[in-house]
């Protein structure tokens, strides 16, 4: 951000900023950027593309003599994915000052107990909690938002499409549910007096699918990511089964009616197969997102000026315009990328079509900057 003579900041959460400062910079400024963390044996395009395209979309602007009239933004959040406290898009969220944000990383805890204002601390933020509230901003302090990533999914690929424009974004509804049985021998305790908590574990792992496809939308997507057993020996009955799950729509009502029927099947299948529902958490059911018709426009009219064909579409997966979109009109920028290939060590996008990308982002900031 320094090297592209962006001013730079960071905040309490650690989202960092970098400011081209416009003609009229009293007037609210245009923001761009995304993420650069991932998940394990994750690539190296998800979000990381969105942060250094909306860098390198300065540059370009500024040394082709572009001058802006509203100032130009990039973010960069911090944690978007959620892999470490189960709550994904922390650097967003705080800044659309979701309710009861703060009260939740409070009591947020990672696998090795470690809470998040101790993690905080150790990385250098002090007083975390006391300080969050102040990361918040206010509805419309931005003019507008507009991320560039990479699909994760193989629509453009496969239609030969070199840019997605994205109008709306899915959201999910996160779950962690526990089991707690009796456990005992494998080949001691006969089958009609065993209480297998990892059998009703993977019970409701299918139920999950059952639901999903109830709905009868493609748009109803649900995924159990995670599903831990103890005591994890092969010669041991579990005796605790710990799942997390996650069911994404772009229909609100229609997620949230599958996350009701999960739970009803979570305490109906503890109750037939004898074991403990401890635990039934929903950790968060964010609301999906529309995109900005004002911000869509303008990155339709940059694609057409630059004569790339372009796709209206929806993003399956859900980002940090899907928070921003709470305090200014966003939209999405997409890319192509391997096969649709995403979380993965073989997540790629080809250097032509990134560039596509960034030229399209370019232009939008540029017709967003002048309104």
């Amino acid at each position: 951000m320094k090297s592209a003579g962006l001013s730079v900041r960071e905040d309490a959460i650690g989202n960092i900023f970098g400011r081209w400062d416009g003609s009229e910079n009293s007037r609210e400024a245009i923001a761009s950027g995304s993420h650069i963390d991932a998940i394990p044996y994750a690539g190296k395009y998800d979000g990381v593309v969105g942060v250094l395209g909306a860098i390198e979309a300065i540059r370009v602007l500024r040394s082709s003599g572009f001058k802006p009239r509203r100032s130009l933004e990039v973010i960069m959040f911090t944690s978007e994915e959620p892999t470490r406290f189960g709550l994904g898009c922390l650097g967003s969220r705080a800044l659309a000052g979701q309710a009861g944000f703060v009260d939740v990383l409070k009591k947020a805890i990672d696998i090795h107990n470690i809470s998040f204002a101790e993690a905080a601390k150790t990385a250098g933020y002090f007083e975390v909690h006391e300080k969050l509230e102040k990361v918040a901003l206010l509805k419309g302090a931005y003019s507008a938002f507009i991320e560039l990533h990479i699909e994760q999914g193989p629509t453009l690929e496969k239609e030969g499409i070199p840019v997605g424009i994205v109008t709306a974004i899915a959201a999910p509804a996160s779950l962690k549910v526990e089991y707690k049985g009796n456990g005992g021998h494998a080949g001691a305790v006969l089958m009609p007096f065993r209480n297998d908590a990892g059998l009703a574990a993977a019970e409701l792992a299918l139920a999950v699918e059952e639901h999903v496809l109830a709905s009868g939308s493609l748009d109803t997507v649900g995924t159990t990511g995670v599903l831990e057993l103890h005591p994890g020996a092969i010669n041991s009955i579990p005796r605790e089964a710990h799942l997390e799950i996650d069911i994404r729509d772009i229909d609100e009502k229609r997620r949230d009616m599958v996350v009701e029927k999960v739970q009803q099947s979570a305490s109906k299948i503890a109750i037939n197969r004898r074991v403990q529902l401890e635990n039934f958490i929903i950790v968060n059911q964010d609301p999906p997102a529309h995109s900005g018709e004002e911000v869509v426009e303008a990155a339709v009219l940059a694609a057409q000026q630059l004569g790339l064909q372009h796709k209206l579409m929806i993003s399956r997966a859900y980002h940090d315009s899907l928070f921003m979109a709470r305090i200014t009109p966003m939209a999405m920028i997409f890319v192509p990328c391997y096969r649709g290939y995403s979380h993965r060590l073989d997540e790629y996008a080809s250097e032509e079509d990134i560039v596509g990308g960034v030229k399209v982002l370019a232009l939008t900031l540029a017709r967003l900057s002048l309104s």
